[in-house]
């Protein structure tokens, strides 16, 4: 049976996997690294369990189809408008820097043109997953250096498209002469538009008529189909299986069927993707390694050395601080998963040969695995670094001279609604802020912002930090919070520190750093819930308040431990055993309307008693059986919770049986 072997593979890769896959997540380094290590070690250079990959390179093929397809999807013409700054100008710096500054080296080394070229297309491209999943993890990636990390990674998955186009031509060994090269395009650039014609016009409307069946598996099958047809079609009119895999997640992501097609597609595309880096794994000679170790290092060093200083020199160029361009330098240092498929695709064109190929992979693979670390040292390393100084770049008049006033590091959503609140009730402020467009644009205004990093001393001195009252952190970047509090608490121990985070396990730390209040999002959203809850029981508004304040006051602590303190909820239980009273109004379209209060027996079926009758400006109390609801009464019900409930379900129904 010819499955047998294939099952045998998959069976050794998966249970290889695992437990490295479960140490790394204990070492907290991405899964990715770990299926590239379960690779090297299974594999035919390691212990020999795989020799034959052939079977695993066509699934990770079509791993790779996937992962193009689900970045399709993600990309919008909405999301790319948005950024069209990071994406544009960070992203398109930095792949030309790179390229340029590699082919610039690799040719001064006597390297072929088109090998140099090929080589610096390979180490433009990071790790979107790495990068993002990482982002992720720390909660970064609504920060500055996540910000232009997602723009600099969004722009290499798109430029994949015209790289895949032009390996052809670098493959040429006739020589690379301009019309050549232009034609080629031409022809490539040419075929792609048709393609993206036929499929805007006919996948939408088969998937539609898939969904119609309300069949998932074949919404399901369907959606496959769609895929592979696409990646198929470019296949066989000469480009490559990944881009019409990425030209239908482009077509499906403005339909409306896009939510459902990634809720079935990621699953498959983390199973098969898993195969692709257990693939790259298998296919390394760590011999090559042991006979090399001193130019390997060079070679990873050099790899990195290069994407770090073009990455800081455009995140600089774009004036955000050296700490954001340190950051940002080192979380996109590494080679990217695409690079594996140029290179693969390098190899069958022979642009390179087996050497080249053996000793970028060993290189690649060991810049992904340093990632996490470099992310580790990166916040302590870029705090050393000079925040950029701003007060020489604005004119002196423009210097805020407030005291007793605010200052609000972040000028995000959170941060415009204090500073609207702040205008509102003309309180002095001045907001901090690391976006020089947002700056630019909100200082037109009249705004009282300046460019500045809330962890440099001079940016806080031009605040006027020591006369301040109050520091509000609207940011998300977890790293300049905690040297903002303690820079600030420094020059000013008075000033009272307000922090936003989204980390429940921060509290305490950033309390200890000299924090005088912290508010976790996901804390105040329970507190606003509980409010809720209680105001639905008719628990008084003044007590529902003051278990609010109670909680806020500890810090959360109610939120954040097992035990309930004594002073909490003390008179809850005593007031859902005591009577409540509730006002009714009687609208005009009730069903009770015209009916005498003895016909609807509320008393005998809830057990609640209308003590009082509000109608215009007059009160009817203790209102008889005989008296008639009218529209516009107020019926004044007195009685436990669960009667009052039980009587205005009545009122509203009319129903008393």
């Amino acid at each position: 049976m010819q499955q047998i072997p294939i099952i045998k593979v998959l069976v050794v890769i998966f249970l290889a996997s695992l437990p490295i896959i479960f140490i790394f997540r204990k070492l907290n380094l991405p899964s990715i690294a770990g299926f590239l290590v379960a690779g090297i070690i299974i594999g035919p250079y390691g212990f020999r369990l795989i020799t034959e990959a052939g079977a695993i390179r066509v699934m990770a093929e079509i791993g790779i189809i996937l992962l193009l397809f689900t970045i399709g999807l993600e990309v919008s013409v909405d999301k790319l408008i948005q950024m069209k700054r990071f994406l544009l100008l960070a992203g398109g710096s930095q792949l030309i820097g790179t390229i340029a500054a590699s082919t610039a080296i690799s040719s001064l080394m006597g390297i072929k043109l088109n090998q140099s070229i090929f080589f610096g297309m390979l180490i433009s491209l990071s790790s979107t997953a790495i990068v993002l999943k990482l982002l992720s993890d720390r909660n970064e990636l609504d920060t500055p250096q996540g910000k232009i990390s997602l723009g600099i990674l969004i722009f290499q998955d798109l430029a994949v498209v015209p790289m895949i186009i032009l390996l052809p031509v670098l493959g040429n060994r006739s020589g690379l002469s301009f019309p050549d090269i232009t034609l080629k395009l031409l022809l490539a650039f040419g075929v792609l538009a048709a393609v993206i014609f036929v499929a805007r016009f006919v996948m939408p409307a088969l998937l539609f008529q898939v969904a119609k069946l309300r069949m998932r598996e074949a919404f399901t099958i369907g959606v496959i189909l769609l895929i592979l047809g696409a990646a198929y079609l470019t296949e066989i009119l000469g480009l490559s299986l990944a881009l019409g895999a990425f030209i239908a997640g482009v077509i499906l992501s403005d339909t409306e069927f896009s939510h459902q097609v990634a809720a079935d597609i990621v699953p498959l595309k983390d199973a098969f993707n898993s195969l692709f880096f257990v693939s790259i794994g298998l296919l390394l000679d760590y011999g090559l390694i042991a006979d090399f170790p001193l130019q390997m290092l060079a070679l990873t060093a050099g790899i990195i050395a290069i994407k770090f200083v073009i990455i800081f020199l455009v995140t600089r160029l774009l004036k955000y601080p050296s700490r954001v361009a340190v950051l940002t330098g080192l979380s996109l240092s590494q080679i990217g998963e695409f690079s594996f498929v140029l290179l693969q695709s390098g190899l069958q064109m022979k642009i390179i040969d087996a050497a080249f190929y053996n000793a970028f992979l060993a290189s690649s693979i060991f810049t992904m695995l340093i990632t996490p670390l470099f992310l580790q040292v990166a916040p302590r390393l870029s705090l050393k670094m000079k925040g950029g100084s701003i007060a020489k770049n604005l004119p002196e008049e423009s210097a805020p001279r407030l005291n007793n006033h605010v200052i609000i590091a972040g000028f995000g959503l959170n941060g415009r609604n204090i500073a609207r609140v702040l205008k509102e009730t003309g309180i002095g402020y001045v907001v901090l802020e690391l976006n020089p467009v947002t700056v630019r644009e909100i200082k037109k205004e009249g705004e009282r912002i300046i460019y500045g990093d809330v962890t440099s001393r001079e940016v806080l001195e031009y605040a006027n930090c020591r006369e301040a009252s109050v520091l509000v952190f609207a940011i998300s970047d977890l790293t300049s919070t905690r040297a903002g509090i303690r820079l600030a608490k420094e020059m000013n121990p008075s000033i009272y520190c307000i922090v936003r985070t989204r980390f429940i396990s921060e509290v305490d730390n950033l309390l200890k750093l000299g924090a005088d209040e912290v508010i976790p999002e996901e804390f105040e959203t329970s507190l606003q819930i509980f409010s809720k809850v209680l105001q639905k029981y008719h628990i008084p508004i003044n007590v529902v308040m003051k278990q609010a304040n109670i909680i806020r006051s500890e810090s959360y602590g109610f939120f954040r431990k097992k035990e309930t303190p004594e002073t909490m909820l003390s008179h809850i239980d005593r007031i859902l055993a005591e009577g409540v009273t509730e006002i009714y109004f009687v609208e005009d379209s009730n069903p009770n309307k015209n009916k005498k209060l003895s016909e609807l027996n509320i008393r005998a079926i809830t057990g609640a008693t209308v003590i009082a009758f509000q109608r215009e400006d007059r009160t009817i109390a203790n209102p008889s059986g005989e008296e008639i609801i009218k529209s516009g009464d107020s019926l004044i019900l007195y009685g436990t919770h669960m009667s009052v409930d039980k009587a205005i379900n009545l009122l509203n129904s009319g129903e008393n049986s």
